[in-house]
């Protein structure tokens, strides 16, 4: 009988990983194995508190139980027909997708890059089809410090070099703004405009929250200027800021919403482009596709988590334990934390560089027993699932002032 392969430490697959993959991360030094709800168990058996919940790809944290019951009864049937013939999952997931967002049409996809340049292409068809602007002359007005991805065209249009720096030629068409000054974005708005498109909260640049009236302020602009809204919410969206959509707190409707991450529960890629029916139906047979977009496996588990949405139930965890997180980080100002920015389940925490840069402190809170992800300088992103319970999330801030102090 072969005995059993010995189980790699930690520090054994970090080196593995070196010469076999692209740096194109630089992952914390953790080497999660096994995890349940808000819980992650690296393969020494050490567990840590999961603040960053894959970027709110695991909203209803990791394996829930309703998703992986989803997930396990569509492997069972059927996993794969690519879009050359119908499945019995699709049209139920679409339908409930459209209800949930108040929107007409669902254009299904895989990852959120996917669904920006779904939106994309959309939004460019649109202009020439209906608005009527001249061939190859459509523009999209975007925001400073925005992320929507890595592909070729979308860093063509990120102020962060680091996405930038050598991969041009870029692609044309955009023009770019700073974030929440609609002065700035009046003024690049005009007759070849196609679309603006924004995050509503910009969750890369640190969580920045625009002014309050500054969305609905972009939806009535692009309204009178006969231009698409574009709402990426592929970040803020499906229940982390305490409602089913950031745009709605302030009663906004999109013509075009961009979803992902949540949308695949934590379990398969899911995106969408969801839409007005007068914008995604400029869209013909042969003009765009995605071989295992809307396939029954990604459909099965995106119909379980519009119906956990459904429910309300996580939108209201989002918005009340959003009180704790605001009130234990107002309690750190002053003491290691120079600033914040929060709405629902989700801040960017601004430390004060002479106690360490947002790597660091990342790292200090691993040894608590924490995880969370840097950006920009010493600014950590807080995103935990919207699972937590209030004594998890005071645990985590207890451990945050403690690496602080």
């Amino acid at each position: 009988m072969t005995a059993p392969a010995q189980t790699r430490l930690s520090a054994d697959l970090i080196r593995a990983e070196e010469p076999v993959l692209a740096h194109n991360y630089h992952p914390l030094p953790v080497v999660i194995s096994r995890a349940e709800g808000t819980w992650v168990e690296d393969v020494e058996g050490r567990r840590y508190l999961d603040m960053l919940a894959g970027y709110s790809a695991l909203n209803f944290g990791h394996r829930h139980p309703t998703l992986i019951e989803a997930a396990h009864a569509q492997l069972d049937r059927l996993t794969l027909t690519s879009r050359a013939f119908h499945n019995d999952k699709l049209a139920g997931f679409a339908e409930r997708l459209a209800a949930l967002t108040g929107l007409d049409m669902v254009l299904p996809m895989n990852t959120g890059a996917e669904a920006v340049e779904s939106g994309i292409k959309v939004a460019r068809k649109w202009a020439y089809e209906v608005k009527g602007v001249p061939a190859d002359q459509a523009t999209i007005v975007v925001a400073a410090d925005n992320f929507h991805g890595r592909t070729t065209t979308i860093v063509s249009f990120s102020t962060d070099e680091t996405a930038r720096q050598g991969f041009g030629p870029f692609t044309p068409g955009f023009r770019i703004v700073p974030y929440n000054d609609l002065a700035a974005l009046e003024a690049a708005v005009d007759d070849t405009t196609a679309a603006v498109l924004l995050e509503p909260i910009q969750g890369e640049a640190g969580v920045l929250i625009p002014d309050q009236g500054y969305l609905a302020g972009v939806r009535e602009l692009t309204s009178r200027k006969g231009c698409l809204f574009i709402a990426d919410e592929i970040q803020s969206g499906l229940g982390r800021t305490g409602r089913t959509l950031a745009v709605e707190h302030e009663s906004v409707v999109p013509d075009l919403l961009l979803l992902g991450k949540a949308l695949g529960g934590g379990i398969v890629p899911v995106s969408a482009v969801v839409g007005r029916r007068e914008v995604l139906g400029v869209l013909r047979p042969g003009e765009h596709g995605s071989t295992f977009g809307g396939n029954p496996l990604a459909a099965a588990v995106g119909m379980a988590v519009v119906e956990l949405l459904e429910t309300g139930e996580f939108q209201r965890r989002a918005a009340e334990l959003g009180v704790v997180l605001r009130g234990g980080l107002s309690a750190l100002l002053g003491k290691g934390v120079v600033g914040f920015r929060a709405r629902g389940l989700w801040a960017g925490v601004d430390v004060d560089p002479a106690v360490g840069t947002g790597r660091e402190i990342s790292e200090r809170l691993m040894r608590e027993g924490v995880l969370v992800k840097d950006t920009h300088g010493s600014t950590i992103r807080l995103a935990p699932p919207l699972t937590i319970t209030a004594e998890e999330l005071t645990e985590a801030l207890g451990a945050l002032e403690k690496v602080l102090g």
